[in-house]
This record gives C-alpha cells, structure tokens and sequence, in this order.
C-alpha cells in the first residue's frame, strides 16, 4: 500500500491531502473490524463476524422489516446469546427477563431504557428514567385499579356490544329453497373491527369520549395517523443508529418545512390532539371511572401533578398501548382459530355451554374459561402483539448477564419472536397448541416440556412491565367470548394467511384479516 501511496503522490502531487485523508479512513476502519472481531469486551458473544464489525448489517435488515425473523434464525444457530452489532447483544434465555429487567434493590444500578429508542417517549411512563417512572406509575395505577376496573365494566361492554351489533348487521339469516331459515355468512376484516372497538374503549376511558370508529365503522384521523406512524417508525430509527443524536435532531427540524416530511409529523400530531381531548376532558367537570381521572387529580408521592406535557404525553401513550397491542392479540387469535377448526370446536364448546345467556358473559364469568386463556396465550406466544426488542442499555460500571461481563452502554434486546419461537424453549415452537399450556404434559402422545416456559412474557417483567395486563386479559377474553358466542371463523381469502408473515417496525404493519363469519344458530324450544 506504501508502495501504491508513493506512486500516486509522485504522479498527482495536488492529490497529497485527499489521498492521504482516505488512507487514515481505510486505516480507521480496518482498526475498527480487528478491535471489533477480537479486542472487543463482547467479543467472546458468538454471531455473525460482519454484525459484529459494523452496524450496517442490523440497519439493512431492520429497514426491511424483518430483523425479528433473522434474529430468531441468528439464535438457532448460535445459541441463547447472539451479538447482534458491536455494541448489541440479544438474549433468549427465559432467565434474561429478570436479568436485565428484573427488579432491583434499592441503590442498585438499572439497565435503563434505550434513550436512541425511547427518544420521543421521555415525558411518559414508557420512556422516563428511573424517577420519573416510578411517579407516573404510581399516578396511572389509579386508574388501574381492582376498584376501577369494575367501574369500568359498563363502558367497555357498551362498546363489546356495539362491535356485535355491527357484525351482525353484516351477517344475518336467509330462508332457503326449502323453505328453512339458515345462517348468512359475511367476510369481515376482523383486524379492523377489533381496532375499531379497542380505540374506542381506549378513548372514552382516556378521554372521556370515544374516537367514533365503530359508529361510522372506520378509523379515525387519529387512529390513522398512529397506524401510519409505525411503517414510518423503520426509517426514522435507522437514522437514528447512524447520525449522532444532535445531527437527527437538526435533520428533523430541517425536514418540518416540508408538508410531506413524515419527521415527526404523525407524532405531534398525536400529541397535539391528546392536549386537545385532555383540556376537552377537564372541561367536563365530572368524576368518571377512567384513566383521565388519575391523571388530572392523583398525586405523586412528593405531591406532585403531571405537567400539561406529561398529561399529553402519558395519554397518547394510553391509547396506542392500550388499543393497537389489545386488537393485534385478538387478530392473532382469530386467525390461528380460524386455521384450526379443531381449536375452535373446543373454545366454542366451553363458552357456549358455559353460560345460559349472551347477557351472562361479563367481567367476571369470561375469567372460569381455561381454555379461553391458553388460546390467548398461545396466540400472544406466535403472534406477539409487542414485537420489538425494547431495548434496554447496560448499567453504569457494567454487569454480568448469563455468565457474559457485558459493559456499559451496551444495547440489551430481548426479541419476544426469539423467544418465543425458540426450540430450547418451547416444544414444536412452530405449532399453535393451546394445550401446551393447560396442567396436563400430553397433548395427542406429545409430551412438554415446561421447564423454559417463563420465556413467554408478552407483558414484559419487573417494575417497568405492562401496568394494563389485568385490563388487558379482561377485555380480551370478553370480545373473543362474545364472537364465539355469536359467529363461527374461516379464512375468507389466500392472503389472511399470511397475516404471521409481515413486516414489524416496533409493531406490526398489519394486513387484513379476512374472515367469513358464520352466525351461530340455535334452536328455541
């Protein structure tokens, strides 16, 4: 190369300076991959050597919206630990939930939240630090309360309702050539009508009112402009991986000039209309069983309010958590039901003869279903309604993680597809078994084996895990009850059954569901 150098400088003499700075480039980089390969901290984390030397191949792959799928195929072959880029490393090993996420003593150090990924969440409960978080929790916990919870069982079943009477304004029943009454089939984009009904119920308890979705069957602006957020979710974070925090910062300023700039543009957006619904709400002057009535009156320990940023921030954060995740594990379950017709025999059965009335299905029944929440969580398992890594960055000084000395500042991913697909966890992880779930060790002469169960955590672990599970659970099994009570499922269409097969940006970038609803028919003697 010296010899090459001397050469070119003799023959282009002006050049000295250009060529000498791309030298230096090709000298720092080759640096970079030898420190990277073998000088590295993580460099005894097995994985794909080019990962390890550069974040180029993490970005690409994430831009197609498929790094989950590569990732699970990156631990089957190097195991329970995978560095995914210099300074990355991905675990599938069920005790890493509790590893990087679990609860600490007090003084101990956390593995905080990503702030390169959480950088638009720090006003609220999922992107704040350690202090901050623990006094929106306690504020919103309020509102999530045993107590409000069963306050709030009128408002979300009028909504329940309102998403069965506008199936069967699609369905019905039709006299046949014989003269007998028989039912009438309707495809239905179930994906929809669950977003429909769970932005609706996260509205009124957010906001005080609805976002009418089920009323005009259609999204809203906002809702729309949340869907649309999450495709533009890839680009902005690829980025962000590349440009130094300031840089992003000035390029997203830059790019408000445009109309079309999609920088930021769905986010305020977002957070302009939850301050407007938020000053709607206060204006109501009335005291109501939602999460709205926390949030404007509940204090923290220290006595202290949220802020009008908070309030915003902490409410859009409410509707897209506690609808878009909700309505995706319904839409999971709905199609594994309606691709195994023998699954969908056995929960119909158990919720058809366990209540003597639709009116009977409530709150409280839907929770004596067992095999209602194995179908759920089987379904959350291969369907994961939070798809991404939410990642978290190694503490101050450093930690030991599954044996591994991990520095600080180095990017923590738990991948729920990773674990859950796992063959170290999960027997026959590619095949939708409730069963496997259920006290029993057979299902068909295969047996189970349990011991790595605890990798499946869809509502993540520690202090900072879903404060939402129970509301969760609850709505969940009340929709799927009621569907189940009124409607047989099938795929109507070739493409509904590619709906485990999209691309992922955070969260799914989901396609239509398809499904031929059948109207149950019951005899009345």
């Amino acid at each position: 190369m010296a010899l090459i150098a001397a050469d070119l400088l003799g023959a282009y003499p002006g050049s000295t300076w250009a060529l000498a700075a791309v030298i230096l480039a090709a000298g720092i980089i080759l640096f970079n991959v030898i420190y990277n390969f073998f000088l590295h901290p993580l460099s005894p984390i097995p994985g794909p050597k080019l990962w390890a030397a550069s974040y180029i191949p993490y970005t690409l792959v994430w831009l197609t919206g498929r790094l989950p799928f590569v990732v699970h195929s990156l631990h089957e072959k190097y195991g329970d630990v995978v560095r995914l880029t210099p300074s990355r490393v991905s675990f599938t090993h069920p005790d890493a939930w509790n590893a990087i996420r679990g609860h600490r003593k007090a003084g101990q150090g956390e593995n905080g939240k990503d702030p390169l990924f959480y950088a638009m969440t720090r006003h609220n409960i999922l992107g704040a630090d350690r202090a901050d978080h623990n006094r929106f929790r306690r504020i919103l916990a309020h509102g999530f309360s045993a107590k409000a919870m069963q306050d709030q069982q009128p408002l979300i079943v009028k909504y329940v309702d309102l998403l069965i009477d506008r199936l069967r304004e699609r369905t019905g029943s039709q006299k046949g050539e014989d003269g007998q009454t028989k039912p009438h089939p309707a495809v239905v984009d179930l994906a929809a009508w669950f977003n429909f009904t769970t932005f609706d119920v996260i509205g009124d308890l957010s906001f005080g009112e609805p976002f009418g979705c089920l009323e005009s069957s259609q999204y809203h602006p906002w809702v729309y402009a949340i869907l649309n957020g999450v495709k533009q979710f890839g680009p902005i974070m690829a980025i962000r991986f590349h440009f130094p925090p300031v840089l992003f910062d000035l390029i997203r300023v830059l790019s408000r000039v445009s109309p079309k700039s999609y920088f930021g543009k769905h986010w305020e957006t977002q957070t302009e209309f939850a301050r407007q619904k938020i000053a709607k709400r206060r204006r109501l002057g009335e005291s109501r069983p939602d999460f709205a009535e926390a949030m404007l009156k509940a204090k923290s320990e220290d006595g202290r309010m949220l802020s009008e940023e908070e309030l915003a921030s902490n409410a859009r954060l409410l509707v897209l958590a506690g609808s878009e995740t909700t309505a995706t594990a319904l839409t999971g379950a709905a199609y594994f039901l309606a691709t195994h017709p023998d699954v969908q025999r056995k929960l119909a059965e158990e919720v058809r003869s366990s209540f003597k009335a639709e009116g009977k299905i409530d709150y409280f029944s839907v929770n004596q279903l067992k095999y209602m929440l194995a179908v759920l969580d089987e379904s959350m398992r291969m369907y994961p309604p939070v798809p991404s890594n939410l990642p978290r960055v190694c503490m101050p000084g450093g930690d030991v993680i599954l044996g591994y000395r991990v520095p600080e500042g180095t990017h923590l991913d738990i991948w729920p597809w990773a674990m859950n697909y796992s063959s170290r966890n999960f027997t026959s992880p590619n095949e939708f078994i409730p069963e496997r779930w259920l006290d029993q060790d057979e299902h068909k002469g295969r047996r189970f084996d349990k011991e790595r169960h605890s990798a499946f955590q869809p509502f993540s672990v520690g202090p900072r895990n879903c404060i939402g599970k129970n509301l969760a659970y609850v709505e969940m099994r009340l929709i799927l009850a009621r569907l189940l009570w009124n409607f047989d499922l099938s795929l109507a269409d070739e493409a509904s059954t590619q709906l485990t097969n999209g691309q992922i940006f955070s969260l799914w970038v989901k396609k239509p569901l398809n499904v031929r609803l059948t109207p149950v028919v019951r005899s009345h003697v």
